[in-house]
């Protein structure tokens, strides 16, 4: 039954919720938000018709409450809520209350819904009519020696996965058997943070794989097409940051089998809104396998609206009210190639830690062949509660080549200063030849680390003369005594000025530099001179020849910290030296801090307890990521300083150790 939506509640946040206001706008929609206290605001507030407080910055107390939002929802008497992506996106429970409501629910139908969110439920019912599978386990049940057993029958590597939700949380590999226990609670326990339900499964992990997916589109009168496929391969946690479109492996017979394969599941569930069926792909026998069905929007989703030029937002709102897909197959034709990259708030080189902060310094240049999805701005705060994504940049053109060229100069020109984030690194895999070529599977990033995150050759000394002479222009402009004398005067002529500065690896590195004339400078680093002229400069922007070229550098002064951009050297870090005693301190065999903004979620010891070397003793969770703080020594708990639930800051006392 077709029924008018004049007005959306989008119960998420972010990028995301900016994007849909888009197309709601386009649609003449009206579009209601809601916020915690962290996002009031944030930018997708902002651009909404309309704004209502959630809750708390927890997810479970905002964003994830089902109760809250349907009140909103019924006050404002909303005629649909569009979930997004994450929190509740595939929440059965809510869909369900929504209908209880008389509130459409934008996406599938309850039934098909309920089978496929949970990916335990979908193995189970999808094997019974044949569907080829990895071979993997689930029940309801969550005795870990019921999963133990079955591991040992489907053999190792086996990976642990959340039941419910997808982005890669409640993934854990485990590759023997010693293992198994505590990867399983770190899964169920991550599951439970992030979705709310620590259900798992266990599957048998395919090493050499490729992760490839279908994107489906029904209506409720029985129509269903496909819309191609995404490869979604280039991962770091098992968290998608590189999707392209079409995929550089598939060749038109192994596409159709997968696309049709795709369509039949669809079929069989009576699919009536947007979806996507996601496969394994085995590198080695070129052969594919059903992983999950994701019920809702997908991340990714531009790639696809940029191959084949259509709103799949504008579609599922569409298929929603009841209207009937008035696209065929044949109407269905992908254009040229697609590639989007996640741009996340984290540091790959300190095994992807999650940032936060301000953002001080954000320069997105407009060009016509690159689509950016993004909630922020150069005053965006990034919380520790929430996903690290911070945009996603889209490129299509005419061949892959053509848009790998394309992305790799436009992150050459975009600048974004303040945190830590993973610009140079996806610059840096666009430039692999392996990638370049297609040849890559699930461990790429893993395998190719170390090779991902070294430095241009020869870039550490021109971010130092910058840094020095940023700090040297504003020394020179406080001065107020002895004006008249060169900067850095030295009775002795031939004395040079000294600086030292803290590279991000908490190596110290000390250089020499003279004032001669003028803006002119000699610069001794790491035993190679520079002849240096300082063109220009203001608060944000140093311009200097060094040895007869010239750099344009973007610098801003954090808290002792400086963030510097260059288009051609990329972005680089440096800590002035008078704080780098407090960093130093952060950890050491008797004191532990935390490392970033964290929420303590889990207190794994006792005060007086004996523990050895290397044992789990805190779980902190930032941006939805765990890590666990471990023992430096042998040794006993002296004392316990936070609480669980707690929030913390960056370099609080967690415990302390003798």
């Amino acid at each position: 039954m077709k029924k008018k939506i004049n007005s959306i509640l989008i119960a998420n946040r972010g990028e995301v919720a900016s994007r849909i206001i888009r197309t709601c706008q386009q649609m003449g929609i009206a579009s209601i938000v809601i916020y915690s206290d962290i996002d009031k605001s944030a930018n997708y507030v902002k651009k909404a018709d309309q704004a209502y407080y959630i809750g708390g910055n927890q997810p479970s107390e905002s964003y994830l409450n089902i109760n809250k939002i349907i009140s909103i929802a019924k006050k404002i008497k909303v005629d649909a809520i569009h979930p997004g992506y994450g929190f509740l996106s595939e929440n059965v429970g809510f869909a369900k209350r929504c209908e209880k409501e008389n509130i459409i629910f934008i996406g599938p139908n309850v039934e098909s819904m309920e089978i496929m969110s949970s990916k335990s439920k979908a193995r189970n019912y999808l094997e019974k009519i044949g569907i080829e599978m990895v071979p993997g386990y689930s029940c309801e049940t969550k005795d870990i020696n019921s999963y133990l057993k079955q591991a040992k029958k489907i053999g190792y590597p086996i990976i642990i996965k959340a039941a419910l939700g997808g982005g890669g949380k409640g993934m854990r590999i485990v590759n023997k058997e010693s293992d198994f226990k505590e990867l399983f609670i770190q899964a169920q326990r991550e599951s439970k943070n992030a979705f709310g339900d620590d259900k798992v499964l266990i599957e048998k992990y395919i090493s050499d794989g490729r992760h490839i997916e279908v994107q489906l589109l029904g209506d409720k009168f029985n129509n269903l097409i496909h819309l191609y496929e995404r490869e979604c391969t280039i991962q770091r946690r098992f968290q998608k940051i590189i999707e392209e479109s079409p995929s550089p492996t598939l060749n038109d017979s192994l596409r159709k089998a997968m696309c049709d394969s795709a369509i039949s599941i669809g079929k069989l569930l009576k699919y009536d809104s947007l979806g996507t069926v996601e496969y394994i792909f085995d590198n080695n026998t070129k052969k594919f396998y059903f992983l999950e069905v994701n019920t809702r929007l997908q991340v990714e989703h531009p790639v696809t609206e940029e191959l084949i030029k259509l709103d799949l937002v504008k579609l599922q709102i569409e298929a929603a009210q009841g209207q009937k897909l008035n696209l065929s197959q044949t109407d269905i034709k992908p254009i040229g190639y697609s590639i989007e990259l996640r741009l996340y708030a984290e540091d790959p080189k300190n095994n992807f830690t999650p940032s936060s902060g301000k953002i001080e310094k954000f320069i997105c240049p407009e060009r016509d062949y690159v689509r950016i999805e993004t909630d922020l701005d150069k005053e965006s705060l990034i919380p520790i509660h929430y996903d690290p994504l911070l945009a996603k940049i889209i490129v299509s053109s005419e061949s892959r080549e053509k848009s790998i060229n394309k992305m790799n100069h436009f992150l050459s020109e975009m600048v974004m200063l303040g945190i830590d984030h993973n610009q140079d690194f996806l610059k840096k895999i666009l430039s692999q030849k392996d990638f370049i070529n297609g040849n890559y599977n699930t461990h790429y990033l893993k395998n190719n680390l170390k090779s991902l995150n070294s430095e241009i050759k020869g870039s550490i000394s021109p971010f130092l003369i910058c840094a020095s002479l940023y700090d040297w222009k504003i020394r020179n402009a406080k001065r107020t005594l002895l004006k008249g004398l060169p900067s850095g005067w030295r009775n002795n002529f031939f004395e040079s000025q000294k600086t030292s500065y803290i590279l991000s690896n908490k190596e110290e590195v000390q250089f020499d530099y003279k004032f001669i004339t003028s803006n002119k400078f000699d610069f001794s680093i790491l035993n190679y001179n520079y002849k240096v002229e300082l063109i220009d400069s203001s608060k944000e922007l140093i311009i200097v020849e060094i040895n007869e070229e010239i750099f344009n550098f973007h610098i801003i002064e954090k808290k002792n910290k400086l963030f510097i951009k260059n288009n051609k050297l990329g972005n680089f870090k440096l800590l002035k030296k008078d704080q780098y005693p407090i960093a130093n301190s952060a950890i050491n065999e008797s004191l532990y801090l935390a490392p970033i903004p964290s929420l303590v979620i889990g207190i794994l010891v006792k005060k007086n307890q004996k523990i050895k070397k290397n044992d789990p003793l805190i779980v902190l969770s930032s941006m939805k990521m765990e890590s666990t703080i471990t023992a430096l020594k042998d040794g006993k708990v002296e004392s316990i300083l936070v609480k669980e639930n707690q929030n913390v800051n960056a370099l609080t006392e967690l415990i302390k150790i003798v």
